[in-house]
């Protein structure tokens, strides 16, 4: 990304891209906090065969918020997690372009935010920041409910301590340095806030791809991160979930090296022409352990079940199968969020799901930042 790609301060926020504020707002929040909603709704059933949730939960599966092993309901995973240092690595980015005048540093301060997501998981409590570290720093990295280790992905994990920062490119698809092989979902439940800023669909396709390689290298990852970003960029400029997915896959297809996650979602957008959902058939798309299947499950729930009042049903059929289902969940909340926006989403659901307030909180502060000349605390967002 150039460092004229965040522009000048607003010069995202215009007629065609934001639209009527109060209601980009709610589809922002419907994002975070849909996808939340989804995580929690997987969560405790994430290594489970479909039959294995049957068995448990009955014919139709998981019905609504179950508790985890500790008993306790509604907890999220590190997919939750991760996309809320995704969005405080956008904010303080746009922040340090603004006040300084200069941009360039997305790719750094992103993989900066990562790295406090980073000791979340091996820290009980916020470490002490100790010298000039810059990331170290901010306030979401003082919430305790966030030291929490909800099984990360070890591509994730591996992939942070390498200390990749990847060079944007203007030829996209070349795999990176760090974990070659690992295409891991990953790379998409994390991505939404890349769509979340007012920029066009490309620069955030773009932006998702490179930050997708701070950890997985394969180019399957980042193009399904790019793609997923690119669908949640067109809802929140009003298109319908079937129009976001088809322009997406229209920008993937420019790229070299597409065809698998060009493939995965032509499965998903045939599948949901093609009748009643099924548990039987999310689970032709795969498991969703990979981010093209991850990302294929997530939108096919979200195209069979498009309406607003379907909001429930889509969730629960994105979490009831053999397979990664915090983070197919994750992923479709985050579709439906940014399409309905959050009076859509379940409300017992949504007032039982951890962290909603700092959710809510850091969706607020994105639109903030991208809407308005804000100058934050100097100990909130600092500018680097």
């Amino acid at each position: 990304m150039s460092t004229s790609d965040f522009g000048s301060r607003g010069s995202c926020v215009n007629s065609t891209s934001w639209g009527d504020r109060n209601g980009r707002r709610a589809r922002v929040r419907g994002c975070l906090l849909g996808g939340a909603i989804g995580d929690a709704l997987g969560n405790p059933v994430e290594f489970l065969s479909l039959a294995g949730i049957r068995r448990a939960h009955g014919e139709q599966g998981v019905q609504g918020l179950l508790a985890d092993d500790e008993g306790v309901v509604g907890r999220v995973t590190d997919d939750t997690q991760m996309t809320l240092f995704t969005a405080e690595g956008l904010i303080r980015a746009h922040s340090r372009a603004m006040s300084k005048g200069v941009g360039g540093a997305e790719i750094d301060t992103v993989r900066n935010a990562y790295l406090r997501w980073l000791d979340t998981q091996y820290h009980p409590a916020p470490p002490a920041r100790g010298g000039d570290n810059p990331v170290r720093t901010g306030w979401l990295r003082q919430e305790a409910w966030l030291y929490a280790r909800r099984a990360p992905g070890n591509a994730c994990l591996t992939g942070l301590a390498a200390g990749h920062v990847p060079e944007p490119m203007e030829r996209l698809g070349t795999p990176g340095p760090v974990n070659t092989g690992s295409k891991g979902c990953g790379t998409v439940m994390r991505s939404a806030p890349f769509g979340l800023v007012g920029e066009d669909a490309q620069r955030g396709f773009r932006l998702a791809h490179w930050c997708a390689q701070i950890t997985h290298g394969h180019p399957t990852g980042a193009y399904a991160a790019g793609a997923f970003a690119a669908i949640v960029t067109h809802l929140l400029e009003g298109d319908s979930m079937a129009g976001a997915v088809l322009r997406a896959m229209e920008l993937l297809g420019r790229h070299p090296g597409h065809e698998e996650t060009a493939a995965a979602l032509r499965a998903a957008v045939d599948l949901a022409a093609g009748g009643a959902p099924t548990a039987e058939k999310v689970e032709t798309l795969g498991a969703g352990w990979v981010a093209e299947e991850a990302l294929a499950i997530a939108v096919y729930c979200a195209l069979v079940l498009p309406t607003a009042d379907q909001v429930a049903q889509s969730l629960l059929l994105s979490v009831n199968h053999s397979g990664d289902s915090d983070s197919t969940g994750a992923i479709c909340g985050n579709l439906l969020g940014a399409r309905h926006g959050d009076v859509h989403l379940p409300p017992s659901w949504l007032v039982a799901t951890e962290g909603r307030a700092v959710i809510t909180e850091v969706a607020d502060d994105l639109c903030l930042e991208f809407e308005h000349a804000v100058a934050w605390p100097a100990d909130r967002y600092p500018a680097y």
